[in-house]
């Protein structure tokens, strides 16, 4: 074994933490239904090989983020021992055309540190108040003979790309790699690198890079690639990774959800982006599950922070000209997400703080001329794509949209203002975001404030300072 295996290895053990650390316990379910309801089942319990790597000073998650919540209950006290926001593959489906034809089921995992005693876990779903409403519980005994404890051998070994002290007191970010051969295995090395160092070259990572371990872990594939089935090519990978889910052809997720874990479990992880080994635009993420992004793609950077920005802190989209897959409704409730609102109430908006009390609300930008410029830009996009143009010429779409953006936002007065600007969460109107831009609303290379903020306050969730 060579001196740079041996070494991801010492680091391994060392990320575990201290000697006390609890096993990780992983609740496998299914979640089913369609637009109008919705089940679960549970599937299994497993005892994942490697120790919790969380920081046991937040056991509880007061983020109010996700359109889910699980919490894990002493049954005799009722005393919550711990919990965690989180979103569902299920849940973005059920918004779209398909759920109201039909029921569909999905994988999920909840993920905690073992407990000693048997436990009560409760799923919790906002309601139509947006708020938390009990839908499934189930009594887990950890000791059970039905609990899996299978240690089987690792499949690859972890690479430490960032390992900056113990997992309890850092966020274990893990990289995976899916669609990469044996003969790329290094290729897939580069790109995590590549991509990590530049999303800690983006504020707020950038000022709390030491509070993150960073793993890279990758199975080879027969072929290089993973399916993009709207143009015929199909590809098996590990980790089932493909383009095309829900019929948009840039959304990049897998469905398989317990390929996913059995290979995650294999190195400390709290967050998981997977890097497809395609040069095509694309990518996803899902708030406390995983990201994805396209490694070989022109705009792989962006890509990588952008769908990350969802799955680490419940960022919402902020564009509204590009096609999505989701059935908008009528109404326009307050959101949950952090950095987006329906403007409800002005004196009670979300990130008010930041807001000079010069500011109007909304606060007027050059909507009408922005709008213009894209539905121009998006038939030319559709053009492209429909036609299997060559990836080149769609980077070359993206370059010029982005400059146009640029500087139209450059010559505007409220360019660096916080405020309400109408156009966000896919709807051109009823929502607003507070910044002209930002990295959810373009490909721009920097965060608004307020995603900035909330970034910050996940990473505090996951992180504890050396002192402590």
């Amino acid at each position: 074994m060579s001196l740079r295996w041996l070494s991801a290895a010492s680091l391994l053990l060392a990320a575990s933490g201290v000697a006390a650390a609890p096993p990780t316990l992983r609740v496998d379910l299914v979640h089913s239904g369609n637009a109008l309801s919705a089940q679960y089942a549970l599937e299994r319990v497993v005892i994942e090989p490697l120790p919790w790597p969380g920081n046991p000073a937040r056991p509880l998650d007061d983020s109010n983020r996700g359109l889910n919540r699980f919490e894990v209950v002493d049954p005799k006290t009722n005393r919550v021992l711990y919990s965690r926001g989180y979103s569902t593959i299920f849940g973005e489906w059920r918004t779209t055309d398909e759920a109201q034809k039909l029921s569909r089921g999905f994988q999920e995992s909840l993920r905690f540190p073992k407990p000693d005693r048997p436990v009560r876990v409760r799923v919790l779903e906002r309601d139509e108040r947006n708020e938390f409403s009990l839908v499934w519980s189930a009594d887990i005994d950890p000791a059970a003979m039905e609990v899996l404890r299978e240690q089987r051998p690792a499949p690859a070994t972890p690479i430490a790309i960032r390992h900056n002290g113990p997992s309890a007191g850092k966020v274990d970010l893990l990289i995976l790699g899916d669609g990469y051969t044996k003969g790329e295995l290094r290729k897939f090395e580069a790109d995590a690198r590549r991509l990590a160092d530049h999303m800690f070259s983006v504020s707020p990572f950038r000022e709390r890079a030491q509070d993150f371990n960073v793993w890279a872990l990758a199975v080879p594939t027969r072929e290089s690639g993973v399916s993009r089935p709207s143009t015929g090519t199909f590809h098996e990978s590990p980790l089932g990774t493909r383009y095309d889910i829900f019929g948009s052809e840039r959304y990049v997720l897998t469905l398989d959800n317990r390929a996913l874990r059995e290979l995650a479990q294999y190195a400390p992880n709290e967050f998981i982006e997977i890097l497809v080994n395609n040069e095509t635009y694309g990518g996803g993420g899902i708030f406390g599950q995983f990201s994805t992004a396209a490694a070989g793609n022109d705009w792989a950077n962006y890509l990588f922070v952008h769908e990350f920005g969802h799955h680490f802190a419940a960022l919402a989209d902020e564009y509204y000209t590009s096609p999505v897959a989701y059935a908008a409704g009528e109404e326009r409730p307050e959101p949950w997400e952090p950095n987006v609102t329906a403007l409800l109430d002005p004196a009670q908006l979300k990130w008010k703080r930041h807001v000079a009390a010069t500011t109007p609300l909304p606060t007027p930008w050059p909507k009408a001329e922005f709008e213009t410029y894209q539905r121009d830009y998006q038939a030319r996009r559709v053009a492209l794509r429909k036609a299997n143009r060559p990836e080149s010429e769609m980077s070359a779409l993206f370059a010029e949209e982005r400059k146009f953006t640029d500087a139209l936002i450059a010559r505007q007065p409220n360019r660096d203002v916080i405020g309400a600007f109408e156009g966000a969460n896919y709807q051109a109107s009823g929502y607003y975001r507070s910044q002209m831009q930002c990295t959810m609303f373009s490909r721009s290379e920097r965060f608004c404030r307020v995603c900035e903020d909330a970034i910050g306050e996940i990473i505090d969730l996951y992180s504890r300072p050396a002192r402590d």
